[in-house]
């Protein structure tokens, strides 16, 4: 991932959390949650609910918001990239950060996943502070780059055991958790092939599994099927609502495509030169920029790329990201595709 610049829900349309994680005892392989129904839900990872972690860990997540933003600012230099962000994720939501190149959302996402540091309280995932206690933070995450994170000469098993690794999954739950993963995303088939030898599509999903091999509590997506055909992406997008139904977990998704965003995003944030400008439901949104256009009442409702034109005006060509913006997305959309 490069960072150039300084930076209501329909039911049968939207995925809701349809079962709870459960503890594991010592030495045992982790629970698997299914949702209401065993036969239809993914096998995936699921980690103990937040009293496991002790009495401190339980007060700090209980009722509080899956992330908070307060006045994040964020500079390169003279460049600033994030500039007094405000900004609350709700647990249990698909939340869409939507925005041109340039606009701050991959700079808003590195603060939030502590890869960069930013002042105490400016940032918090489940009411743990995003400088105070990173460590805590970061147990708590999935990511999926935007850059691929993959490695090409490793099959998919192999990958995902790797971030296993990496997230101090226990020894004795790894090889269940990597499978519970790979299954969640459908390559149990294929796992034991190189990585090269996937497509795209394929490509993205063993990404997935590699965040989800944690059993994050926030999985935050970074433009996620940039550079996929449409079946592709249709693909990923419902193994990521099929996990987040079983899991009930938070997904944090940055997206160019509009049609994802109002089709699969409970709420999004449309993010320019720094800020939130607009925040709600994407039908929300949409009746907002109609009734301002006076064609609401005829029920000519605006797209949701229409209310992001709206919002970005016409500094949209002039902001839009740099040279190094651009080689990383070609070479993103060109590795996967």
């Amino acid at each position: 991932m490069t960072q150039n610049t300084t930076g209501g829900q329909d039911p049968a349309r939207r995925g809701s959390p349809a079962g709870e994680a459960t503890g594991t005892a010592e030495g045992q392989a982790p629970a698997i949650d299914r949702g209401t129904d065993a036969a239809d839900g993914p096998a995936v990872p699921t980690r103990p609910g937040p009293d496991a972690a002790g009495p401190r860990a339980a007060a700090a997540d209980a009722g509080t918001d899956a992330v908070t933003c307060a006045g994040l600012a964020y500079a390169f230099g003279e460049t600033t990239a994030v500039d007094g962000l405000e900004l609350s994720v709700r647990d249990g939501e698909v939340f869409g950060l939507l925005g041109p190149n340039g606009a701050g959302k991959t700079t808003a996402i590195r603060c939030i996943t502590t890869l960069l540091p930013v002042p105490a309280g400016m940032v918090r995932v489940f009411g743990h502070d995003a400088t105070r206690e990173r460590m805590a933070v970061r147990r708590l995450l999935g990511y999926v780059p935007q850059q691929l994170s993959a490695d090409s000469g490793l099959t998919g098993r192999e990958n995902v055991a790797l971030f296993a690794r990496v997230f101090d999954v226990s020894r004795r739950e790894r090889a269940a958790r990597v499978g519970q993963a790979l299954a969640a995303v459908d390559l149990t088939d294929a796992a034991d092939r190189l990585a090269k030898t996937y497509s795209g599509g394929m490509v993205r999903r063993l990404e997935l599994a590699q965040a989800l091999v944690s059993a994050p509590r926030l999985l935050i997506l970074d433009e996620p099927t940039i550079g996929l055909d449409p079946i592709a992406r249709t693909s990923v997008w419902e193994h990521i609502n099929a996990v987040r139904a079983a899991t009930g977990m938070t997904v944090l998704v940055t997206t160019h495509y509009m049609d994802e965003a109002d089709q699969y995003c409970d709420r999004v944030a449309l993010m320019h030169r720094g800020r939130v400008r607009a925040l709600g439901t994407p039908d929300e949104l949409r009746t907002g920029l109609g009734e301002r256009r006076g064609t609401a009442k005829n029920g000519e409702l605006p797209t949701l790329e229409d209310v992001f034109r709206d919002i970005a005006g016409s500094g949209l060509d002039d902001q839009s990201g740099d040279f190094s913006d651009v080689r990383s997305t070609r070479r993103t959309a060109s590795r996967v595709g």
